[in-house]
Protein backbone atom coordinates (compact mmCIF):
# COMPACT_ATOMS: atom_id res chain seq x y z
CA UNK A 1 0.00 0.00 0.00
CA UNK A 2 0.88 3.73 -0.96
CA UNK A 3 0.03 6.75 -0.02
CA UNK A 4 -0.15 9.46 -2.91
CA UNK A 5 0.27 13.23 -1.34
CA UNK A 6 -0.34 16.36 -3.22
CA UNK A 7 0.77 19.95 -2.10
CA UNK A 8 -1.83 22.66 -2.05
CA UNK A 9 -3.95 25.31 0.03
CA UNK A 10 -7.46 24.12 0.18
CA UNK A 11 -10.27 26.70 -0.68
CA UNK A 12 -11.71 27.31 -4.28
CA UNK A 13 -9.64 31.29 -4.22
CA UNK A 14 -6.29 29.00 -4.33
CA UNK A 15 -7.69 26.05 -6.60
CA UNK A 16 -5.41 27.57 -9.84
CA UNK A 17 -2.58 28.47 -8.41
CA UNK A 18 1.04 27.52 -9.31
CA UNK A 19 1.83 26.34 -5.46
CA UNK A 20 -1.18 23.80 -6.14
CA UNK A 21 -0.56 21.44 -9.24
CA UNK A 22 0.05 19.01 -6.37
CA UNK A 23 -3.70 18.97 -5.81
CA UNK A 24 -4.29 19.03 -9.38
CA UNK A 25 -2.23 15.90 -10.12
CA UNK A 26 -4.08 13.99 -7.68
CA UNK A 27 -7.90 15.02 -9.18
CA UNK A 28 -6.34 13.80 -12.65
CA UNK A 29 -5.42 10.93 -10.75
CA UNK A 30 -8.41 9.85 -9.36
CA UNK A 31 -10.48 11.14 -12.47
CA UNK A 32 -8.03 9.31 -14.73
CA UNK A 33 -8.64 5.33 -12.69
CA UNK A 34 -12.02 5.91 -11.25
CA UNK A 35 -10.80 6.48 -7.74
CA UNK A 36 -13.50 6.66 -4.98
CA UNK A 37 -15.21 10.00 -3.97
CA UNK A 38 -13.27 11.99 -1.72
CA UNK A 39 -14.02 11.98 1.82
CA UNK A 40 -11.99 14.37 4.62
CA UNK A 41 -10.04 12.69 6.52
CA UNK A 42 -6.18 12.87 8.47
CA UNK A 43 -7.01 16.94 8.16
CA UNK A 44 -7.30 16.20 5.15
CA UNK A 45 -9.20 14.93 1.77
CA UNK A 46 -8.86 10.66 0.55
CA UNK A 47 -9.88 9.13 -2.27
CA UNK A 48 -9.05 5.60 -2.24
CA UNK A 49 -8.31 3.39 -5.37
CA UNK A 50 -6.11 0.32 -6.84
CA UNK A 51 -3.60 0.06 -9.65
CA UNK A 52 -3.91 -4.06 -9.75
CA UNK A 53 -3.59 -5.30 -6.69
CA UNK A 54 -1.80 -2.56 -5.50
CA UNK A 55 -3.90 -0.07 -3.05
CA UNK A 56 -2.96 3.59 -3.03
CA UNK A 57 -4.56 6.15 -1.09
CA UNK A 58 -4.51 9.99 -2.04
CA UNK A 59 -4.41 12.27 0.43
CA UNK A 60 -4.61 16.31 -0.38
CA UNK A 61 -3.75 18.00 3.01
CA UNK A 62 -5.80 20.63 4.08
CA UNK A 63 -3.94 22.25 7.13
CA UNK A 64 -2.91 24.87 4.64
CA UNK A 65 0.81 24.12 2.96
CA UNK A 66 2.97 24.88 6.14
CA UNK A 67 1.35 22.32 8.03
CA UNK A 68 1.19 19.36 5.56
CA UNK A 69 3.53 17.50 7.22
CA UNK A 70 0.33 16.93 10.37
CA UNK A 71 -2.13 15.14 8.03
CA UNK A 72 0.81 13.21 6.19
CA UNK A 73 2.19 11.80 9.28
CA UNK A 74 -1.50 11.34 10.87
CA UNK A 75 -2.20 9.17 7.89
CA UNK A 76 1.58 7.60 7.35
CA UNK A 77 1.08 6.74 11.14
CA UNK A 78 -2.42 5.21 10.71
CA UNK A 79 -1.71 2.82 8.06
CA UNK A 80 1.52 1.72 9.85
CA UNK A 81 3.83 2.35 6.42
CA UNK A 82 7.35 4.09 6.54
CA UNK A 83 8.10 6.89 4.74
CA UNK A 84 9.73 5.14 1.64
CA UNK A 85 5.88 3.99 1.01
CA UNK A 86 4.87 8.06 0.50
CA UNK A 87 4.78 9.97 -2.41
CA UNK A 88 4.60 13.51 -2.71
CA UNK A 89 3.89 15.63 -5.53
CA UNK A 90 4.66 19.30 -5.29
CA UNK A 91 5.65 22.57 -6.88
CA UNK A 92 8.90 23.22 -8.45
CA UNK A 93 10.60 26.19 -8.83
CA UNK A 94 14.07 25.28 -9.84
CA UNK A 95 12.49 23.04 -12.81
CA UNK A 96 10.63 24.67 -15.77
CA UNK A 97 7.29 24.88 -16.97
CA UNK A 98 6.30 21.47 -18.13
CA UNK A 99 9.74 19.30 -16.30
CA UNK A 100 9.04 16.82 -14.35
CA UNK A 101 11.72 14.56 -12.03
CA UNK A 102 11.56 12.10 -9.15
CA UNK A 103 13.34 12.41 -6.17
CA UNK A 104 14.11 10.70 -3.09
CA UNK A 105 15.15 12.54 -0.34
CA UNK A 106 17.29 15.40 0.52
CA UNK A 107 16.82 18.75 1.38
CA UNK A 108 13.39 20.60 1.08
CA UNK A 109 14.96 23.33 -0.55
CA UNK A 110 12.89 26.26 1.11
CA UNK A 111 9.97 24.82 0.02
CA UNK A 112 7.14 25.02 3.20
CA UNK A 113 5.46 21.84 2.58
CA UNK A 114 8.51 19.78 2.07
CA UNK A 115 9.53 21.47 5.57
CA UNK A 116 6.74 20.69 7.31
CA UNK A 117 6.75 16.87 5.69
CA UNK A 118 10.08 16.73 6.55
CA UNK A 119 9.62 17.72 10.34
CA UNK A 120 6.60 15.06 10.90
CA UNK A 121 8.01 11.89 8.94
CA UNK A 122 11.69 12.66 7.77
CA UNK A 123 13.34 13.11 4.53
CA UNK A 124 13.30 9.74 3.18
CA UNK A 125 9.99 10.13 0.84
CA UNK A 126 9.60 10.04 -3.00
CA UNK A 127 9.04 13.53 -4.06
CA UNK A 128 7.71 14.03 -8.22
CA UNK A 129 8.42 18.01 -8.57
CA UNK A 130 6.57 19.46 -11.20
CA UNK A 131 8.30 22.36 -12.78
CA UNK A 132 6.37 25.88 -12.97
CA UNK A 133 9.32 28.19 -13.49
CA UNK A 134 10.88 31.09 -11.36
CA UNK A 135 9.62 34.39 -11.34
CA UNK A 136 13.70 35.70 -11.67
CA UNK A 137 13.64 36.89 -8.07
CA UNK A 138 13.44 35.68 -4.62
CA UNK A 139 11.26 38.38 -3.60
CA UNK A 140 9.05 37.72 -6.15
CA UNK A 141 8.35 34.19 -5.05
CA UNK A 142 5.49 34.39 -2.87
CA UNK A 143 3.60 36.49 -5.22
CA UNK A 144 4.56 33.95 -8.13
CA UNK A 145 3.27 30.33 -6.55
CA UNK A 146 0.07 32.14 -4.65
CA UNK A 147 -1.29 32.88 -8.42
CA UNK A 148 -3.14 31.55 -10.86
CA UNK A 149 -1.62 29.92 -13.69
CA UNK A 150 -1.06 31.84 -17.02
CA UNK A 151 -3.19 31.18 -20.03
CA UNK A 152 -0.80 30.82 -21.69
CA UNK A 153 0.42 27.74 -19.13
CA UNK A 154 -2.72 25.94 -19.79
CA UNK A 155 -1.26 23.87 -22.57
CA UNK A 156 1.80 22.05 -20.86
CA UNK A 157 -0.03 21.87 -17.62
CA UNK A 158 -2.98 19.69 -19.51
CA UNK A 159 -0.68 17.53 -21.18
CA UNK A 160 1.85 17.37 -17.44
CA UNK A 161 -1.42 16.41 -15.34
CA UNK A 162 -2.47 13.97 -18.54
CA UNK A 163 0.73 12.31 -18.37
CA UNK A 164 0.96 11.87 -14.68
CA UNK A 165 -2.88 9.76 -15.04
CA UNK A 166 -0.77 8.33 -17.72
CA UNK A 167 1.96 6.92 -15.78
CA UNK A 168 0.52 6.71 -12.27
CA UNK A 169 0.20 2.95 -12.13
CA UNK A 170 3.60 2.55 -13.07
CA UNK A 171 5.08 4.52 -10.65
CA UNK A 172 2.60 2.49 -8.08
CA UNK A 173 4.55 0.23 -9.54
CA UNK A 174 8.15 1.25 -8.66
CA UNK A 175 8.88 1.65 -12.13
CA UNK A 176 9.66 5.56 -12.34
CA UNK A 177 11.05 5.12 -15.55
CA UNK A 178 7.99 4.29 -17.42
CA UNK A 179 6.30 6.77 -15.06
CA UNK A 180 8.58 9.89 -16.71
CA UNK A 181 8.30 8.38 -20.22
CA UNK A 182 4.37 8.66 -19.75
CA UNK A 183 4.78 12.66 -19.23
CA UNK A 184 7.15 13.07 -21.67
CA UNK A 185 5.09 11.18 -24.47
CA UNK A 186 2.39 13.52 -23.60
CA UNK A 187 4.71 16.77 -23.19
CA UNK A 188 6.91 15.71 -26.33
CA UNK A 189 4.58 13.44 -28.06
CA UNK A 190 7.55 11.99 -30.99
CA UNK A 191 6.92 13.45 -34.65
CA UNK A 192 5.84 11.67 -37.42
CA UNK A 193 8.06 10.98 -40.25
CA UNK A 194 8.11 12.78 -43.01
CA UNK A 195 7.85 10.51 -46.00
CA UNK A 196 11.06 9.60 -47.85
CA UNK A 197 11.26 12.25 -51.03
CA UNK A 198 10.96 9.52 -54.19
CA UNK A 199 14.22 9.02 -55.83
CA UNK A 200 14.65 10.49 -59.47
CA UNK A 201 13.87 8.41 -62.12
CA UNK A 202 17.09 8.08 -64.61
CA UNK A 203 16.33 8.70 -68.43
CA UNK A 204 15.87 6.06 -70.39
CA UNK A 205 19.10 4.88 -71.70
CA UNK A 206 19.20 5.46 -75.50
CA UNK A 207 20.48 2.63 -77.76
CA UNK A 208 23.76 3.05 -79.02
CA UNK A 209 23.96 4.77 -82.63
CA UNK A 210 25.42 1.58 -85.01
CA UNK A 211 29.16 2.48 -86.19
CA UNK A 212 29.39 4.09 -89.35
CA UNK A 213 31.94 1.36 -91.60
CA UNK A 214 31.79 3.77 -94.49
CA UNK A 215 35.06 4.56 -96.22
CA UNK A 216 36.52 8.58 -96.23
CA UNK A 217 35.62 8.42 -100.11
CA UNK A 218 32.04 6.69 -99.90
CA UNK A 219 30.99 9.16 -96.80
CA UNK A 220 31.83 11.77 -99.66
CA UNK A 221 30.33 10.36 -102.67
CA UNK A 222 27.10 9.82 -100.26
CA UNK A 223 26.91 13.51 -100.22
CA UNK A 224 25.88 14.13 -103.39
CA UNK A 225 23.16 11.34 -103.96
Amino acid sequence: MQIFVGLGNPGAKYAQHRHNIGFMALDEIASAHGFGPWKSRFQGSVSEGRFGSSKVVLLKPETFMNLSGQSVGEAMRFYKLAPEDITVFHDELDLAPGKCRIKKGGGHAGHNGLRSIHAHIGAEYQRVRLGIGHPGHKDAVARYVLHDFAKADQGWLDDVLRGIGDGAPDLASGDTGRFMNAVALRVNPPREKAPKAKRAEKPEEQAPAPEDTRTSMQKLMDKFK
